[in-house]
C-alpha cells in the first residue's frame, strides 16, 4: 500500500483529495494546522479508518515534519497547505508570507533531508508535488491563455506568496535534486468549499435571502475547474509527471462572474424556490470592485492532456449542478462553518 503525506488535507481541495485517495487504497498521513478554513468535519467519514492518520500541526515545524517522515516513510508528499483567499491577503499579507513562503521553505528543507537519506531505489521513486494557482501569472486581456511558460506577474499578496513558493520548489529541484512536480490550477469549485469563495458564498447568501455581492461590473472571467477533476489531475501528475516539470490544470470552462452567480440563482430557483417566488437573481447587488482585481484568467492545459492524457470530465453545467445539490443536502456542514469562524461578511476592501 502506498503512503502519502498530504499537507493541508483538511481544507477544500486537500480534503477532497484525501477522501478520494483513501477510497482508492492509499494510506494518507494528513498534516493540517486547522486555521480558519480547515475543517475536520470534511473528514468525518474517515474517523475510524486506519488508512487515514490526522496530525494537527504546521508545515513549518521541522521537528514534527521530520518525525512524520521518519515514522511513516511516505512515498510522496503532496503540498496543499496554504492561505488562499485574495481578500484576506489584502487585509493581512503577513500570514500569507508566513504560511505560503516560510512554511513551504521549512517543509522543503524537512523533505529534502529525509529524501537524501533514503535508499537509492526509494529516493528515485519519491516525489514532492506542490499544488499552486494560475494567479501567479497575473491577468489576461480578452484573448490568450496562461501556459507553463507564461512569465510570473502576481498582482495580489496571495498570488505573490504562491509565486514565491513555486520558485522555492523549483530551486530545491535545481539546487538539491529534490524530485518535485508543480501544478498550477484555475478556480476550483465543488463540495466542502469554505463559504468565503464566490460559489459557496453565493449559495449560502441566496438561501439566506441576503444580497448577492458581485464585484465591479461582474464581467471578470475565470476558468472553472470541478474539484474532482483537479484531484484526478494531481494523481495523474504524481503517477506520470516528469520530475522538475510544471503542469497547468484547467477546466475548459471560462465564465464571467455574473454568469456564475446567475447560474446558481437559476438552479436554486428550480430546486428550492423562495417563499415569495421571486427569482434569486433579484438579490444580485453590484459592489465596489476588489483592489487590484485581475480581469481574466484562462488556462491552457494542453500539456497535461498531450503528455499525460488528462482532461476534465465535468462541464461547468454538470459541476455547478452537482455542487448546488451537495450544498442543499449538506446544510449541517455549512451551518457548522457559519457557526464557527466565518459570518459571510466582506473582507479585503482596504488598499
Amino acid at each position: 500500500m502506498a503512503t502519502w503525506l498530504v499537507t493541508g488535507g483538511a481544507g477544500f481541495i486537500g480534503g477532497n483529495f484525501v477522501l478520494e485517495a483513501v477510497a482508492r487504497g492509499i494510506r494518507v498521513i494528513n498534516l493540517d494546522a486547522l486555521t480558519y478554513a480547515g475543517n475536520l468535519n470534511t473528514l468525518a467519514s474517515l474517523d475510524s479508518n486506519p488508512d487515514h492518520v490526522f496530525v494537527h500541526g504546521d508545515i513549518g515545524d521541522r521537528d514534527l515534519v521530520g518525525r512524520l517522515l521518519a515514522e511513516h516513510q511516505p512515498d510522496a508528499v503532496v503540498n496543499f497547505a496554504a492561505e488562499s483567499h485574495v481578500d484576506r491577503s489584502i487585509d493581512g499579507p503577513g500570514a500569507f508570507i508566513q504560511t505560503n513562503v516560510v512554511g513551504t521553505l521549512g517543509l522543503l528543507e524537512s523533505v529534502r533531508d529525509h529524501w537524501k537519506a533514503l535508499p537509492e531505489d526509494r529516493r528515485d521513486a519519491f516525489r514532492f508535488l506542490h499544488v499552486s494557482t494560475d494567479e501567479v501569472y497575473g491577468t489576461l486581456g480578452e484573448t490568450g491563455k496562461f501556459s507553463e511558460t507564461t512569465p510570473y506577474a502576481p498582482n495580489s499578496p496571495y498570488s505573490a506568496s504562491k509565486a514565491a513558493s513555486d520558485h522555492l520548489v523549483r530551486a530545491f529541484h535545481h539546487t538539491y535534486g529534490l524530485p518535485v512536480l508543480t501544478t498550477n490550477c484555475s478556480n476550483n469549485y465543488g463540495p466542502y468549499h469554505f463559504p468565503e469563495k464566490l460559489i459557496p458564498l453565493v449559495i449560502a447568501k441566496a438561501l439566506a435571502g441576503e444580497p448577492l455581492p458581485v464585484y465591479g461590473d461582474g464581467k471578470q472571467v475565470r476558468d472553472w475547474l470541478f474539484v474532482g477533476d483537479h484531484c484526478e489531475a494531481i494523481r495523474t501528475v504524481l503517477a506520470k509527471g516528469k520530475v522538475g516539470e510544471t503542469y497547468n490544470v484547467g477546466g475548459n470552462s471560462e465564465k464571467q462572474n455574473i454568469e456564475v452567480v446567475q447560474a446558481i440563482c437559476a438552479l436554486l430557483d428550480a430546486r428550492r424556490p423562495r417563499e415569495d417566488d421571486k427569482p434569486r437573481a433579484s438579490q444580485i447587488t453590484y459592489v465596489a470592485d476588489r483592489p487590484g482585481h485581475d480581469r481574466r484568467y484562462a488556462i491552457d492545459a494542453s500539456k497535461l492532456k498531450n503528455e499525460l492524457g488528462w482532461e476534465p470530465q465535468y462541464t461547468f453545467e454538470q459541476g455547478i449542478a452537482l455542487t448546488v445539490d451537495w450544498y442543499l443536502s449538506h446544510q449541517d456542514w455549512v451551518q457548522g462553518v457559519l457557526d464557527g469562524s466565518y459570518r459571510l461578511e466582506r473582507i479585503g476592501t482596504a488598499a
